[in-house]
This record gives structure tokens, C-alpha cells and sequence, in this order.
């Protein structure tokens, strides 16, 4: 263990920039933690619930994060750190938001909406909490049965942010619905050197 990186038990991380393998470790913790400073020898980083979400969404998965952060630490990780990155990553995608007609729930949703659901029965448990919640609740317009909730399209970004807030990143696969086209043109210019 002679690594460029230490992770502390906050999961704040120093990255030691001198080190031989500084540059691959960088490439290696970048999909899940973010920069903070960046003084001339060491940079810090953090591993946010925010980062790790993203990071899920992108496809990486709790125990790549664990094997990189094990990877290129100089002393042991402390155990905790990988707890909170399982359990944080665990709460992503629990929920899913799709477009009303693309699955059989939305069917008797409100025209304009997206649907909310839970992606499992085990699942149910945190749409409840959620739909409950103080900052969700008002979005919430219809109750599609025992796993789903009617939200309008037009507080999709909002509604996500107050699930963020909760806790409880969604898995956004409404998409986007192609919009009317829009007549551009540019001019040609020098650019300057």
C-alpha cells in the first residue's frame, strides 16, 4: 500500500499530485468523487451522495468504487467509508420516472404527466415516504395503484431535485420528446488567433 490517495473516514480524499501514480488514480476516482481544492501537492476530493448517484447512473456500481478507493489508498479505508458508499449507491434507482404511456400504471394518469413508481414491492415502502414528504407531496396529482403516483411533466425537474433532497435519487427514463424545430442561422466570422 503505497498509494497516491488517503480517504478519510468523511469521506474526504487527498490526492497526493506528485505521486508517480497520480494521474491514474485521478482518472480512476473521477466518476465518483468531486474536486474541491487543488493547491500545488495535494487536491482534495469528496465523495458526496450527489457524486455517488451520478455515478451510479452512469453505470458504476458500489464495488468498482470500493476497489478503486482500495486500490490506491496508502493505508486502509477506513470501514465505514465503505458502508456509506453501499448504502448511498443502494438508494438510487429504487424509484423510476418513465413517461404515463409507456407503462401500464400511467394508463389513467392526468394528460401531461409522468408516472413515479416503485421499481420493486420492496420498493413500496419508499414511495410511500416520499409521496408523503413535505416537498414531493404537492407534485404528486394522482395515485395510479399501489406502486405508481401521476406528476406533472412540467415539475419534472423540480420534483427531482426534492427527491434528491430526500434521499431518494430517481432513475429518470422519461427521455425527452423531440420539440418543434428551430430556424438557426449563423454567419461566418474571423475568429481571433
Amino acid at each position: 500500500m503505497n498509494g497516491p490517495l488517503i480517504v478519510q473516514s468523511d469521506r474526504t480524499l487527498l490526492l497526493e499530485v506528485d505521486h508517480a501514480e497520480a494521474e491514474r488514480c485521478r482518472s480512476a476516482i473521477a466518476s465518483f468523487a468531486e474536486l474541491e481544492t487543488a493547491p500545488e501537492h495535494v487536491h482534495t476530493y469528496r465523495v458526496t451522495p450527489l457524486a455517488l448517484w451520478n455515478a451510479r447512473a452512469a453505470g458504476i456500481d458500489a464495488e468498482t468504487v470500493v476497489d478503486a478507493l482500495t486500490r490506491w489508498s496508502r493505508f486502509p479505508v477506513p470501514p465505514a467509508v465503505f458502508v456509506d458508499v453501499a448504502e448511498t449507491m443502494a438508494r438510487y434507482g429504487r424509484l423510476v420516472l418513465e413517461q404515463a404511456e409507456a407503462t401500464p400504471e400511467g394508463r389513467g394518469a392526468p394528460a401531461g404527466s409522468l408516472v413515479l413508481r416503485a421499481v420493486a414491492l420492496d420498493d413500496l415502502p419508499v414511495l410511500e415516504e416520499v409521496v408523503r414528504a413535505k416537498g414531493v407531496a404537492p407534485f404528486v396529482t394522482a395515485r395510479l395503484g399501489p406502486i405508481a403516483v401521476a406528476v406533472p411533466a412540467a415539475e419534472r425537474g423540480r420534483l427531482k431535485q426534492a427527491l434528491v433532497k430526500l434521499g431518494w435519487p430517481c432513475d429518470d427514463q422519461a427521455g425527452h420528446r423531440e420539440g418543434a424545430a428551430c430556424p438557426l442561422q449563423l454567419q461566418a466570422t474571423d475568429l481571433r488567433p
